[in-house]
């Protein structure tokens, strides 16, 4: 079972689309920071919402396998369950690491050379160790429940009588 867990060709597909989105996170939450009176949460929180759809078509077409398989309803809906638990652990996780660092540490500043941008590197470091937690559980949880047949989504659908 390990071994088929923890496949190189599969954890390498996934670690490229994780990478994708996880650019796309930082991208959006800095944008929105620099631009907009939002704060540190609600950015990671729409950083992620954004990347949870360039996720979803990613994973599917490039990671475990799936992008010729019939059931894409029931991909989206354990996708989205997974996402939920991984967007707790990202925006939580990184908003209290933040909290935990700036209280302990202070805050660490860095200017990128050539420009007038400063880097907040708690947030990028909180942020980064964030969605390292969320890579780790959305690989084991996608690759054992979203893109594979468990029979949740059927028992789902009698619950809902769907």
């Amino acid at each position: 079972m390990e071994k088929q867990l923890f496949n190189q060709r599969d954890l390498i597909a996934y670690f490229i689309v994780a990478a994708t989105g996880a650019l796309l996170q930082l991208l959006v939450g800095t944008l929105l920071q620099d631009w907009f009176r939002v704060t540190y949460e609600q950015a990671l929180l729409a950083g992620y919402v954004f990347s949870f759809f360039v996720g979803f078509v990613l994973t599917k077409l490039f990671a475990f396998n799936s992008k010729n398989s019939a059931t894409t309803r029931r991909e989206i809906v354990k996708f989205t369950l997974v996402s939920i638990l991984s967007c707790i652990i990202t925006v939580y996780g990184s908003s209290g690491l933040y909290d935990y660092s700036e209280a302990n540490i202070g805050i660490s500043m860095f200017v990128i050379p050539f420009s007038v941008k400063s880097v907040n590197l708690n947030k990028l470091v909180s942020h980064t160790i964030g969605m390292g937690l969320s890579f780790m559980s959305n690989y084991i949880l996608h690759k054992t429940f979203t893109f594979r047949d468990t029979g949740f989504y059927e028992k789902l659908k009698r619950l809902l009588n769907l």
